[in-house]
């Protein structure tokens, strides 16, 4: 495989925090150039889940570099082709809607907004308790647009939380060769 350099942005799902960082490890085995990008929920927000600055210099070791995590420091990534694919793992409903609205006020928005400016793909993991609900709408917005995929999802709790969608993260390298050859991965709702 010839090295591919990949935006890694994160989003404040934080019960999937765990999965998409044991994908970003995996990834960085495989060869890949990892670059991070964080919102800033993601990046200062200490939960249940983990402390925030735990999670930085986790993320930030596997990457072997800094975590971006402004929004002057993700502009760039599209003019200087900064990555091949970028990647959200994982994407709230918040982001994703903000994606699908253009709305750029975090540095993961930004990242995006970025890396389509120049025709690169964005890859989104979705991780959101009202994908079937209020977000619905966005996702089908983004399903439509160009340079736009989704990594496969379904159901985590159709019971407890039927609205809700995350992505299988163990798909997620699939997903990124399929992306790069602007596929999009099927099914896409397992």
């Amino acid at each position: 495989m010839e090295k591919k350099t990949l935006g890694y942005a994160m989003t404040g799902s934080f019960c999937t925090f765990e999965k998409s960082i044991t994908e970003m490890a995996r990834l960085k085995s495989m060869g890949y150039s990892l670059l991070p990008i964080m919102s800033d929920n993601a990046y200062s927000t200490s939960t249940r889940f983990g402390k925030a600055r735990d999670i930085v210099d986790r993320v930030e070791n596997i990457c072997e570099k800094s975590v971006i995590h402004t929004i002057p420091g993700a502009e760039p990534i599209g003019p200087k082709s900064m990555c091949d694919l970028l990647l959200v793992a994982p994407c709230t409903g918040n982001t994703l809607s903000k994606i699908a609205l253009g709305i750029t006020d975090t540095p993961v928005t930004m990242a995006v907004k970025s890396q389509l400016r120049i025709g690169a793909p964005v890859l989104l993991a979705v991780a959101s308790n009202d994908a079937l609900g209020a977000s619905g709408e966005n996702i089908a917005k983004l399903m439509n647009r160009k340079n736009i995929y989704f990594v496969p999802m379904r159901q985590d709790d159709p019971v407890g939380k039927p609205n809700s969608l995350v992505a299988d993260f163990g798909l997620i390298p699939d997903s990124i060769e399929k992306a790069l050859k602007h596929e999009q991965p099927q099914p896409v709702y397992q």
